[in-house]
């Protein structure tokens, strides 16, 4: 199976990273059960020359923890994925797999976690140990100055990775937060099978996250 390579490979774990003991053992119990499966740390996707840098939570069971690209193979990568095509961030065809033509142009995706949690359910713990890896590879990113956080955890590891403060920026869809050293943060509920089914995200409400991206990369070249 292909593996999409990373934009960004100084700045991976590697694959068997043993800093997570639980994100480990279900590691290990997947490799077991579906061995021509990724089952590893996630790499990032995209441009490293990104403007913009959209923070995931953490890799899906039948998405990115098996094809080893974000946002790959499950059901939020459609929407996501259709968005930035629609802004000029995306080009190619999505296909669902690590080796289809999608290429992203202006921006990267990383996330909060790079291992599959169990339940989709990082612990705050192993949150905090990941976070040396989406700071690293945010400090790669010079020409980053809009970020986009899709849900509460990676908007809480955001606000920590960028140098604000949790209580003055609270997380809402839309929400909009300047960071100390000039850099932006939109928030954006996640993109999940969950929220677009329940409707409290709709397409219109998600593309506006990314319209407004491009209103505040426009602002800064004026």
């Amino acid at each position: 199976m292909y593996f999409a390579p990373s934009p960004l490979p100084e700045t991976e774990p590697p694959r068997d990273c043993p800093r997570c003991p639980r994100l480990v053992a279900f590691r290990e119990e997947l490799r077991a059960e579906y061995p021509d499966w990724w089952n590893a740390p996630v790499n990032a996707f995209g441009d490293p020359n990104a403007w913009l840098a959209i923070i995931g939570l953490a890799p899906g069971k039948h998405g990115a923890n098996r094809t080893g690209r974000p946002f790959t193979g499950d059901y939020a990568g459609q929407l996501l994925y259709d968005t930035l095509g629609k802004y000029g961030l995306a080009t190619g065809e999505f296909e669902a797999r690590a080796d289809d033509t999608l290429q992203l142009n202006g921006a990267v995706i990383i996330n909060a976690v790079k291992c599959l949690p169990p339940a989709n359910k990082p612990t705050p713990e192993e949150i905090r140990t990941c976070r040396t890896f989406l700071e690293a590879q945010a400090a790669d990113l010079p020409n980053a100055r809009v970020f986009v956080a899709l849900g509460q955890i990676a908007h809480q590891s955001a606000v920590k990775m960028l140098g604000g403060r949790l209580p003055k920026a609270k997380f809402g869809h839309l929400a909009e937060h300047v960071m100390p050293d000039g850099r932006i943060l939109l928030d954006s509920y996640h993109c999940s099978r969950y929220n677009q089914n329940t409707g409290r995200l709709t397409t219109e409400m998600f593309e506006a996250v990314f319209a407004r991206a491009l209103e505040l990369r426009d602002a800064a070249k004026a």
